[in-house]
């Protein structure tokens, strides 16, 4: 056992030595993925390189228009969205505002080629003649300017990953430009009332792109940047929700139409008491509906069946108490309950007759001695109570 712990050990000692003797251990540096700030802010490069240079630089979610002499850099920005929008940010230029966008412009771009006299032209290209520029990432562009005295030699600048595709040209003469080896102008600049266009036939100033080539020198003479000046920022890659454009452009309206439907479902809920106080009810006791039904059978002619139910209740309670008694003739019958409960027998032999239609006023004396005597015989001591049963 303890030879083979020790082969072991030493086939482990000879692999450590291994791969000593035939590796090499070095530093690799690894770009950490943006984060924060960085990751949903295309120009978050941008905007701090323009602070270094004394410049405020602002991140707008909207479109406002900024003060006349300000500079708008635009990036995947919907040019006819909002004809509104559109018709703000013309006016804006015009009245001596510099707008700068890149090839990510989307939209009606005839309309804006109309306003801003340039034109992205499609170019087709040749394989045999145009592989070594195609492959070459970052070109240099040569500066012009219309000038009368413009500086010697030209300043030139290195553009990364500019569309091969295309080129910039107008029917006007460009205030600024930057053009090739090859005469295509990949960034022209156009007088547009008081303002200036420019418009840059790549995407030179997002994210680390920066970086790249002379970007930033080409960033600061796109834009015209000067110290104390504002540069608004402005994309539409990372836009509001509804909810957020909404709040933003209505919140006073959001405001008044929640308080009135707050209002609505205030005024329909459900409440802990009413309205006004109760009214008094307006049902009457028992011995009321008893004594208002007896009235109403009396008024209407009523009288025999309402005698001949006390009789029915009498005869009932009587054959509780007295044997016999469903077998006695009538005279018997009353004779026998007036024995039991002390009602007088005559009154009572009379009572339990059905009356006529010609003693129709003395139904309720004769009611009152037949109910007597029904309560009577329920007074027994010997048996328990069940209650009394008053006659229907």
């Amino acid at each position: 056992m303890k030879r083979t712990w020790a082969a072991a050990a030493a086939a482990v000692a000879l692999l450590v030595y291994w791969a000593a003797r035939n590796s090499e251990w070095v530093d690799v540096r690894i770009p950490i993925p943006p984060h924060g700030e960085a990751r949903t802010n295309p120009f978050y490069a941008a905007q701090h390189f323009a602070e270094q240079l004394h410049v405020r630089a602002v991140r707008d979610v909207l479109f406002t228009p900024p003060p006349p002499g300000a500079v708008v850099v635009m990036s995947v920005w919907n040019w006819d969205l909002s004809v509104a929008r559109r018709d703000a940010l013309e006016r804006w230029v015009e009245s001596g505002g510099r707008l700068v966008v890149d090839q990510t412009l989307i939209g009606d771009l005839q309309e804006f080629e109309r306003w801003s006299h340039v034109v992205r032209e499609r170019r087709r290209i040749d394989k045999r003649h145009d592989d070594a520029e195609v492959d070459e990432r970052c070109a240099p562009f040569t500066e012009e300017r219309q000038a009368s005295n413009p500086p010697s030699p030209a300043p030139s600048y290195r553009i990364c990953d500019a569309d091969p595709t295309s080129s910039l040209v107008s029917g006007r003469t460009a205030e600024w430009a930057l053009r090739g080896r090859d005469s295509r102008v990949q960034a022209m600049r156009m007088a547009v009332g008081r303002g200036s266009v420019t418009v840059i036939n790549a995407e030179p100033f997002r994210d680390s792109s920066l970086f790249d080539g002379d970007h930033a020198a080409l960033f600061v003479a796109a834009a015209q940047l000067r110290a104390g000046e504002e540069v608004h920022f402005l994309s539409e890659e990372n836009h509001p929700s509804l909810l957020a454009l909404v709040w933003i452009r209505g919140a006073p309206l959001v405001v008044l139409g929640a308080a009135l439907i707050g209002l609505a479902l205030w005024r329909q809920g459900v409440r802990f008491g009413p309205l006004a106080r109760p009214e008094p009810s307006g049902r009457r006791s028992l011995a009321e509906q008893i004594l208002g039904s007896g009235r109403f059978v009396m008024r209407h002619g009523g009288g025999d069946a309402l005698h001949a139910a006390c009789v029915r209740a009498l005869d009932e309670a009587a054959q509780r108490r007295i044997n016999g008694y469903g077998r006695l003739p009538a005279a018997g019958r009353a004779a026998s309950v007036a024995r039991l409960t002390g009602v007088d027998e005559p009154a009572l032999a009379s009572a339990m007759e059905t009356p006529g239609s010609g003693r129709q006023d003395d139904v309720p004396r004769t009611i009152a001695v037949l109910e007597t005597a029904r309560r009577r015989l329920y007074i027994d001591r010997r048996r328990e109570s069940h209650g009394t049963r008053s006659c229907e």
